[in-house]
């Protein structure tokens, strides 16, 4: 606790002195205690702390008592956010152990509750997932007049992936992101849509014509329906026109899928997917990784409009969206970072609501 208090203290005051009733510290670590314990609103915050402002004062100062839900909302809506994203980051960094060979899907989500009147909502972070430690390494907010293209980069910077691979979607399938990656001394597994329309055409050239293809075929079994992939891969391939461009490229890749439903007249899906990657290693090696990508979508998206209801969710004054996505992320780790305690996140939120002995252990303080 002591090392979170040191490394969010940095984020700036923007309160002026004569409105300041309660510590920033105060009303960060409320936020992120009281968000863990299933608040999911400011007026949800405000009724945390005043049924457990006892507990709370074992080791906060409180001189003035608990915050009102518009003093939670000012502040967080106040807060800069780029600020509080590079503390969240730090701390993730001394909170998990990343290794070498660590998958990290990096992707988009729109906080969709956040859009007003009817128009596009103006909030779309772009997030690091660490699939090894199942946690999230940091977020970065996608510019309004930019898109994820630019906010990659971005998140590169502030993240620590060296002797990783790093796997992305189709929008970030640039000759820079992969340059990037490699310039801090990781791996990359970019997917492969026509929005790259000369390599989307090279690849299939490649994989029409070449001869030297390493396969692997695996078969998933469950919840109604037969999976069977077939990962493809070429790593001495000829039709790629100007590969020396895209740094680092050793392999390209075709996954092709064939989902059937059993006891169920729907159709069987198929579909094929390519990708390139700096990592020239086997088939079922790569079939893995790419897997491993899905993971930011079920462990993370999924969970935070479930278990946190992101999407429900309807702040959007000021930075208020964007820092509440951070808090969620927050409590996210923590929670996840309990492996002994056999519930669902919803499970843990609600144990630590009615269980100090357990949000503290969550917590990691000593009062």
């Amino acid at each position: 606790m002591n090392k979170f208090k040191s490394i969010f203290s940095k984020i700036n005051d923007p309160r002026s002195d004569i409105n300041k009733l309660h510590n920033l510290e105060d009303i960060l670590l409320i936020g992120i205690i009281s968000v863990i314990c299933a608040a999911d609103s400011w007026k949800d915050m405000e009724t945390y702390a005043k049924a457990k402002v006892d507990f709370l004062r074992s080791f906060l100062d409180l001189p003035n008592g608990t915050p009102s839900d518009d003093t939670f909302n000012r502040v967080f809506s106040s807060i800069d956010s780029e600020q509080f994203e590079t503390c969240f980051i730090d701390w993730v960094s001394n909170l998990i152990d990343i290794t070498a060979g660590e998958v990290i899907p990096i992707d988009g989500k729109t906080l969709r509750g956040a859009k007003s009147n009817g128009k596009k909502s103006p909030f779309h972070m772009v997030s690091a997932w660490a699939s090894k430690n199942n946690m999230v390494l940091g977020q970065v907010k996608v510019s309004e007049k930019s898109n994820e293209i630019t906010a990659i980069p971005k998140l590169l910077e502030l993240i620590t992936v060296k002797g990783c691979v790093v796997t992305i979607d189709a929008m970030g399938c640039q000759k820079a992101i992969a340059e990037t990656i490699i310039k801090q001394e990781a791996d990359y597994i970019l997917a492969v849509k026509e929005n790259q329309k000369q390599l989307h055409q090279d690849i299939l050239d490649e994989f029409r014509f070449g001869k030297t293809i390493d396969s692997h075929t695996d078969e998933d079994l469950g919840h109604g329906r037969i999976e069977t992939r077939k990962c493809s891969v070429i790593n001495d391939f000829k039709f790629i026109e100007d590969q020396d461009k895209w740094t680092g490229l050793e392999s390209i890749v075709k996954v092709e899928s064939i989902r059937e439903f059993k006891n169920s007249d729907k159709p069987t899906e198929t579909a094929t997917r390519y990708y390139i990657s700096s990592v020239k290693t086997d088939a079922k090696a790569l079939q893995k990784m790419i897997r491993l990508h899905w993971g930011i979508e079920n462990k993370l998206h999924w969970v935070l409009d479930v278990a946190f209801s992101e999407d429900a969710s309807r702040k959007r004054a000021g930075n208020a969206a964007q820092n509440f996505s951070i808090l969620s992320k927050i409590a996210l780790n923590l929670l996840r970072k309990d492996k002994q305690t056999k519930q669902g996140l919803k499970g843990k939120r609600l144990k630590a609501a009615y269980n100090n002995n357990y949000l503290i252990k969550i917590l990691g303080i000593k009062v």
